[in-house]
């Protein structure tokens, strides 16, 4: 298995996500956007996931070479950023957002395929290659809020468009692997997408990123306003990513000791106490750290066990669609929908979005406690 360059693309991957949510909303508001416009901008960035990786998960099927779908996706949004240097503007904007975040937002659920069938029966250590994604993120988050201390964050675009290029260069390191069609899944893609369970495993995800969306959308703003630095905000992103370093590392243990409905249950009653957490008690320093730790919970377990689950659910012959779904249905339109939402009510009350958030987690936790079954 090539560990490192597997690794490595998720290292600049993730990296990017470490510019981008804890500072692009920052960069946003000092640039001048409202509330608002930030909500909507911040949609457009998640919704072209509800798209884009179905397409391109289609086509990676299709084609039985989803390196070469992901590494043309990479320089092609690489090439649609670089557009952001050319003009501003809400609306120009916006288009730039859209364009190369279609291509961007496509290749991590085909690379999460390519990652696995290099796994193949080792899929347990699923964690200690996505562990570097995490490191990334930690490293990207620590300084560029140091960074940012000093200078303008007006920057953060010329950092991000080092990170795309990073992620197209990376992916060129990772050689094509012929997909394995098995005849363990003999059934089509829309009697899969017909069981109970994987509609109501989908209408989780659906939940769980929507609850997610005031927090890539407005909690570092939320923080600003209560007084904390550049660099506290960067500590308090990066306190949250640590903990699901950590977990990530010791989730084959986890596996091996508890049942995905379970690990499913625990990450979403974490995710209704952590929104909670933040919602009320925004001031205290303490309190905050404790909430991102449970970050380990509410991202780290949850997306680790839902990798495995649609790995299971769809089989190798849908593989590559089946990721690209859950991307879709969960960091796409989940996020999409929390960031319209906490955009449209930020403004009036931000503890009322928090709650809702709160509210959001609790009812995905019903409906795995009522729809999936244990293994």
């Amino acid at each position: 298995m090539p560990y490192w360059r597997l690794s490595s693309f998720y290292f600049f991957y993730f990296a990017l996500l470490g510019a981008i949510i804890p500072f692009w909303t920052l960069y946003l508001s000092d640039q001048g956007y409202n509330p608002l416009e930030i909500g909507v901008l911040g949609a457009i960035m998640m919704g072209t996931k509800i798209l884009s990786p179905s397409l391109l998960g289609w086509l990676s099927d299709r084609s039985g070479r989803p390196m070469r779908v992901i590494r043309w996706s990479a320089f092609i949004a690489l090439v649609f950023f670089l557009g952001i240097f050319l003009s501003s503007g809400f609306y120009y904007l916006a288009v730039i957002i859209a364009s190369f975040t279609f291509f961007w937002n496509a290749v991590i659920g085909q690379f999460e395929s390519v990652t696995l069938s290099y796994l193949g029966v080792d899929y347990a250590q699923y964690g200690r290659v996505r562990a570097w994604g995490s490191i990334g993120f930690i490293i990207a988050v620590l300084c560029l809020g140091w960074i940012f201390n000093s200078i303008s964050i007006s920057y953060l675009p010329q950092f991000m468009a080092v990170m795309l290029c990073a992620i197209w260069l990376s992916s060129l390191l990772v050689k094509e692997r012929a997909v394995e069609h098995s005849s363990e899944n003999t059934e089509g893609l829309l009697d899969i997408l017909k069981r109970p369970s994987v509609i109501a495993f989908f209408s989780v995800c659906f939940l769980l990123q929507l609850s997610h969306g005031p927090y890539y959308t407005f909690y570092s703003i939320y923080l600003s306003d209560f007084g904390f630095s550049k660099l506290t905000i960067g500590l308090l992103w990066g306190s949250g990513v640590v903990a699901e370093l950590l977990l990530f590392l010791v989730m084959s243990q986890l596996l091996q000791r508890f049942s995905v409905r379970a690990i499913l249950l625990i990450s979403l009653f974490f995710c209704s106490i952590r929104w909670l957490l933040i919602g009320c008690w925004p001031e205290l320093l303490s309190v905050l750290v404790f909430a991102q730790l449970m970050h380990a919970f509410t991202f780290a377990s949850f997306h680790a066990v839902a990798v495995q689950w649609v790995r299971q659910a769809f089989g190798y012959a849908h593989q590559g669609q089946g990721q690209a779904l859950y991307s879709a249905m969960s960091f796409g339109a989940g996020g999409a929908a929390g960031a319209i939402v906490s955009g449209a009510i930020w403004s009036y009350s931000p503890l009322a979005v928090w709650l809702l958030a709160a509210i959001s987690g609790a009812l995905g936790f019903f409906i795995i406690l009522r729809f999936i079954a244990d293994e």
